[in-house]
């Protein structure tokens, strides 16, 4: 199967990745809300930049996807990280948000929903990100955008599981009814994003990146929409204990709810909030367990981009 694009006049490509596209080789797309969002400065650029060499250290080339000026752009430059990194007030833009953002020019971030959408209009086959959004816990109608894109957008997603603060078994339903099989990098089970393990089973194990790459490819030749989700958990020696991880976020739920947090900054808060509970232990581990998924998703890009793979 070729790899299709649907490029418009609204996206712009870098020369690197332009050229990339043209020649087959492997590309892995980054996603900006934490850059925009995620981390205060400077630490937001200087992760985007070390999230960037992980994927050049594998013999990939990085796509970090962000808006500026009313245009989706498809990789960066050094001088447009640092734009998107010290942009005043920028726009959260998953799906929904596009739209707005270009018509009155701003800059933003993409989501993991917003940038499954930009790579595969560019082409891009792995995208690596740090948790995918989801059910959220005590409100089954609050769903993330990011399953139903997951759903419909055909590329391999590398995370450690979905963000723990949520209803990780009702996510999982949700991704079996869209038809998003869950492969554990290396596990039998789902990883609960900070810590290994959530005691909740995965489609399939897989343990090396040719094995996502054959997997994928037959997905793919059977013209299978949606994503191949593979969950990778962290090293044992960086993860939060199980009941450490539960304890931080049983809390940060409460605070939550007494001060009336809703809808679009449930998520940010508690993170911000958990990190705080646990002395910046679980801001560590997001912090690696993004490094590591980069890692591995321009390994799984280099194992698609062999010559086995391009009748895919």
């Amino acid at each position: 199967m070729a790899v299709s694009s649907r490029l418009t006049p609204y996206m712009v490509l870098t020369p690197e990745i332009q050229h990339a596209r043209k020649m087959g080789l492997p590309i892995v797309a980054l996603e900006s809300t934490l850059i925009t969002h995620g981390l205060p400065r400077p630490q937001n650029l200087e992760l985007a930049l070390q999230l960037e060499q992980e994927v050049r250290d594998q013999r990939a080339l990085p796509a970090t996807v962000g808006v500026l000026e009313g245009k989706i752009h498809i990789g960066l430059s050094g001088a447009e990280l640092e734009t998107l990194a010290s942009a005043p007030q920028p726009r959260k833009i998953s799906r929904r948000d596009f739209a707005v953002a270009l018509a009155n020019k701003e800059n933003g971030g993409t989501t993991v929903a917003g940038t499954l959408f930009a790579a595969h209009a560019a082409g891009i086959r792995v995208f690596a990100t740090g948790g995918i959004g989801g059910v959220h816990r005590d409100a089954p109608f609050d769903v993330s955008a990011d399953l139903p894109e997951l759903g419909r957008t055909p590329m391999i997603v590398v995370c450690a599981g979905a963000k723990a603060i949520l209803d990780l078994p009702a996510t999982l339903e949700y991704l079996e009814t869209v038809g998003v099989p869950v492969i554990g990098y290396g596990t039998d089970e789902f990883p609960a994003f900070y810590s290994r393990s959530s005691g909740l089973p995965v489609t399939a194990r897989l343990d090396n990146p040719d094995d996502v790459a054959r997997m994928a490819q037959a997905q793919w030749e059977l013209g299978l929409q949606g994503a191949i989700l593979v969950a990778q958990p962290l090293p044992q020696e960086e993860a939060l204990p199980d009941d450490q991880a539960e304890e931080a976020i049983t809390q940060a739920l409460a605070d939550a709810h007494t001060r009336g947090i809703l809808g679009a900054e449930m998520t940010p808060f508690l993170l911000a909030r958990v990190a705080e509970i646990t002395g910046g232990a679980s801001l560590q581990a997001n912090l690696t367990l993004l490094r590591n998924n980069a890692r591995l998703a321009a390994q799984i890009a280099v194992e698609l981009a062999r010559p086995q793979s391009k009748t895919i």
